[in-house]
């Protein structure tokens, strides 16, 4: 008797114990009757090029990428996808029998989570805060759309390098600077959306932010990727302030469901897989 082999799925990090991937995209699967199972997978830095070799070798048909390993599992792929190229970092793979193909979906899924709240970003002045490899996502996704980008990060050389980066291959001017109270003071000033690229206010270190009600102001949008707890002291803070408010649920959801494309060429079922989020953030 013979049995039918699944497609297996996975995410790569370390830690990952905290992943809500694979309760999302499992009740992906599930919704649409597909034989396949989703994994979550520790790995570590000193392993990761034996995590792709044992990709290929045991057929895994795809796999997400979190931190810290998106930019460094890109010297183990054979292909990138244009994104990925520009980004220079992944966060989705397709094995596509044997070749490992990166792409990055960070970016849509930060422009998903946006639009979805009826926040087109287009023309808009945006301050985005982090220049790791989500934030790098987001930025080379938005820089095509927005009328600017001001990018700070606690490490101002990491901000400058992404800034010219963007400016290399887009040709479209974005600013850098140090992330300070001043600076971020200045840049709200006249920002129409503030975006929170970086794990400050992430459990179990939820009382800290980036920003308090005190530098922001009404008639802004306040985007936090943070997604545990959903409502972040940012986004409290940005409340009291009569800002706009989007949780990180929104992104984690839509990078995801760019990724269940890739790899299965079926559209993902959006809604089932954000229950799943939220009942795994209410069961933490």
């Amino acid at each position: 008797m013979s049995t039918r082999l699944s497609d297996i799925y996975g995410v790569i990090g370390d830690p990952i114990e905290h992943s809500l991937s694979p309760q999302m995209h499992n009740a992906a699967f599930k919704k649409l009757g597909l034989n396949c199972i989703y994994l979550p997978f520790r790995v570590t830095q000193r392993d990761l090029k034996s995590a792709a070799l044992g990709m290929r070798a045991l057929n895994i048909r795809g796999f997400n990428v979190t931190t810290p390993h998106k930019t460094a599992i890109v010297e183990f792929l054979d292909e990138l996808d244009k994104t990925a190229q520009e980004v220079g970092a992944v966060n989705t793979i397709l094995n596509d029998e044997g070749r490992l193909i990166g792409y990055d979906t960070d970016g849509l899924g930060a422009v998903r989570a946006l639009e979805e709240q009826n926040e087109d970003p287009s023309d808009k002045r945006i301050v985005l805060i982090g220049a790791g490899g989500a934030a790098t996502a987001i930025a080379f996704t938005l820089a095509r759309r927005a009328r600017s980008i001001f990018i700070l990060n606690r490490t101002q050389h990491k901000a400058v390098k992404l800034a010219k980066d963007i400016e290399r291959k887009l040709v479209k001017k974005v600013s850098a600077g140090s992330l300070t109270r001043d600076s971020l003071f200045e840049a709200l000033r006249d920002a129409d959306i503030l975006i929170n690229a970086t794990s400050v206010g992430m459990y179990p270190k939820s009382k800290q932010t980036v920003a308090t009600r005190k530098i922001l102001h009404s008639g802004m949008v306040v985007f936090d990727i943070v997604y545990n707890p959903v409502k972040t002291l940012l986004l409290s803070e940005a409340e009291a302030a009569g800002a706009k408010t989007i949780p990180g649920v929104g992104m984690l959801v839509h990078q995801g469901a760019e990724a269940f494309k890739i790899w299965t060429n079926h559209s993902p079922p959006v809604e089932v897989m954000r229950r799943a989020v939220m009942e795994g953030l209410s069961g933490l």
